[in-house]
């Protein structure tokens, strides 16, 4: 057993009471929805749900610091826990099913925090994938109605498939150019967004994906379960894990490939 197996557990649990919370306001005609300062959508349910998430860590693991989208972060020490209750809120407040909670577990290690636990819980799709360090990674319904994640064995671009989000964010970076040509490349390209992808990479479905800006509670989790299920994820600029603003992942044999059409 993993040394973070009660933690992933509780991980379930918080997963659980969102998943209630989320899932009682979705598609409800008269959910509350504000702009933030950074011109994105929140909406009522992804602050009663990260509050949700908040008070059960504050009773279960008291010492833990907390990182979450909607209310910043709390307490310090070398465990913190961070939240996006809501990935994909504009699917969310428009009644498309793509939406998840994603949490996760950082710890501190040499050079900073690395994510040992992740669980992204999709209830409107009727999933949820998972993992913790040194013990693998899943999809299922619970932990004991589970099926082990494997990335794909893929090691050609022309064959593999390549998952992103958007257009514009490449093209603001500059990096439109090598976008189009890893699209132009590889065998497939598809623009599922938000957290999909990256199970995606981990169920071994799609080879390899990409993002050019995020946070860190986009990403810890997914971290994790792509790892876990022998995949690689690291930022645009090579950095492994969740820390470099930006994110790639893939099922390993391609990563170096990946990575190189954007760092020309």
């Amino acid at each position: 057993m993993s040394d973070y197996h009660d933690d992933l557990r509780l991980a379930h649990v918080l997963a659980d009471a969102a998943d209630a919370a989320t899932m009682d306001r979705f598609k409800a005609l008269d959910l509350k929805v504000e702009t933030k300062p950074d011109m994105t959508p929140v909406s009522e349910a992804d602050k009663a749900a990260e509050e949700l998430i908040r008070g059960h860590l504050q009773r279960a693991r008291p010492r833990d610091a907390v990182l979450g989208e909607e209310f910043g972060a709390e307490g310090t020490g070398p465990r913190r826990w961070v939240i996006d209750p809501i990935d994909g809120t504009k699917n969310y407040v428009r009644g498309v099913p793509v939406w998840a909670t994603l949490i996760s577990l950082m710890v501190q290690v040499e050079g900073g925090f690395e994510p040992v636990v992740g669980v992204v819980s999709a209830p409107a799709l009727g999933r949820r994938w998972w993992a913790a360090k040194g013990s693998g990674a899943f999809t299922g319904r619970s932990l004991l109605s589970a099926t082990r994640l494997q990335a794909s064995r893929v090691g050609r671009i022309e064959d593999a498939s390549f998952a992103y989000s958007s257009l514009s964010g490449w093209e603001e970076r500059g990096m439109l150019p090598g976008f189009l040509d890893l699209s132009r490349d590889c065998w497939r390209t598809r623009g599922y967004g938000d957290f999909w992808p990256y199970m995606m990479v981990a169920e071994g479905s799609v080879d390899m994906c990409a993002e050019p800006e995020l946070s860190l509670w986009d990403m810890a989790a997914n971290v994790v379960i792509v790892e876990e299920a022998g995949g690689r994820f690291t930022g645009l600029d090579g950095r492994p894990g969740p820390h470099s603003g930006n994110a790639a992942a893939s099922n390993g044999l391609l990563h170096d490939e990946l990575l190189g059409y954007f760092t020309k």
